[in-house]
């Protein structure tokens, strides 16, 4: 047997164990974010419940205290006049007293236990909250390199020269894959996950706000928590698209875009932007209109987190043989001669350009905005 093709058998078992093992990886997953699922109903419902009874025993240790003082009132009047009732009518009045004392205080201490339970029902469901995030989130980043692996990635055979060549790629796959993962556990820790921990913790003050300060004050808390709620919606719609919209495979370039970029202005309420679309719509090689549609929501990303745009413009030109980008926003713009080596978003447009042999122009400067320009011919 020749060295190539054992070099082949070699990179075909090496492919196998790697699509077995991100197999197992993505069940193993699966099951964890069920398991966390099921956990995080279970602790709601007695969330729930333990702060109806923590409700509950507040109201009754107040009436009870209520009965405490109008007794102790009562043994004190007996006691200043103990001559005018019998001994059996002063241990009576004092042991009333005393028993309502001791209830008094077991209920409080019952309600302090109740608050500990609460508070760490809410810690453990933040903590389920991330889990169950990052589970669903890695479980649709594998299925993507796992569609990868097992439909294209034995075809990058034919493209090599030989097995080692073909090792060092699959490494690099293996390593781009990890990388991904710890970007995007990065963005659910530092986005949805921490604003829903936030909104727990905002969802208590509204309580507190609303017994200590009224309902007023408490609807504007409620407002606050949702904001926190739609931006954290807008993070988790945002990681979705970042794997890959559906939309793009079922209904094309056109309508996809328009509808993250719906998306995007609803969600940033004081931003607008424009869509517009010339040529004869029509769909394209799956390479072309991914392509596109990464290069277009990069472009409008930047605009949003770094340019700080009030006004996006987005322009998509489809002629018969390629299709022209122009995406321009009035944000604070950029030096593009002092922008950073490892810019990786724009380096990632570059090099994702270059593959297809297109052109791309950057035209900024600070405090006049910003022109993305793409050209990209469609063979």
């Amino acid at each position: 047997m020749s060295e190539q093709k054992t070099g082949d058998l070699a990179l075909d078992h090496i492919i196998q164990e790697m699509v077995d093992t991100v197999t197992n990886s993505k069940d193993e997953i699966f099951q964890i974010g069920e398991e966390s699922r099921n956990e995080f109903e279970k602790l709601n419902k007695e969330l729930t419940e333990t702060k109806h009874q923590v409700l509950t025993l507040i109201d009754e240790g107040d009436k009870l205290e209520q009965k405490v003082r109008f007794s102790r009132m009562r043994l004190s009047e007996v006691s200043k006049q103990f001559q005018k009732y019998s001994e059996d009518e002063i241990r009576k009045v004092y042991e009333q007293t005393h028993g309502l004392q001791m209830d008094l205080s077991m209920k409080r201490e019952k309600e302090k236990q109740l608050r500990e339970r609460r508070d760490d029902i809410e810690r453990r469901l933040r903590t389920l909250e991330e889990t169950i995030s990052r589970a669903e989130a890695l479980g649709g980043k594998i299925s993507v390199v796992l569609n990868y692996l097992t439909k294209d990635f034995k075809h990058v055979s034919d493209a090599l020269e030989n097995a080692k060549e073909k090792q060092q790629f699959g490494l690099q796959i293996i390593e781009a894959q990890e990388e991904e993962r710890r970007r995007l556990s990065r963005e659910i820790h530092d986005g949805p996950a921490q604003m829903l921990a936030n909104v727990m913790l905002r969802s208590d003050l509204v309580e507190r706000t609303y017994r200590e300060r009224g309902i007023d004050e408490a609807m504007e808390e409620v407002k606050s928590v949702r904001s926190l709620v739609r931006s954290a919606l807008y993070e988790v719609r945002k990681i979705i698209y970042d794997l890959r919209p559906m939309a793009l495979d079922d209904l094309g370039l056109i309508p996809t875009l328009k509808k993250y970029l719906a998306t995007v202005e609803e969600y940033n309420e004081s931003m607008q932007i424009t869509f517009t679309s010339f040529g004869t719509e029509r769909r394209l090689e799956s390479k072309y209109e991914v392509a596109l549609f990464r290069l277009i929501q990069e472009s409008v990303q930047n605009a949003v987190k770094h340019a700080e745009a009030s006004i996006i413009k987005v322009k998509v030109e489809m002629k018969p043989s390629a299709v022209s980008i122009i995406v321009k926003d009035d944000g604070r713009g950029f030096d593009p001669s002092k922008k950073k080596d490892k810019s990786f978003g724009l380096m990632g447009m570059r090099e994702r350009v270059d593959m297809l042999d297109g052109e791309l122009n950057i035209d900024s400067s600070i405090g006049e905005g910003t022109i993305v320009t793409i050209h990209l011919p469609i063979n």
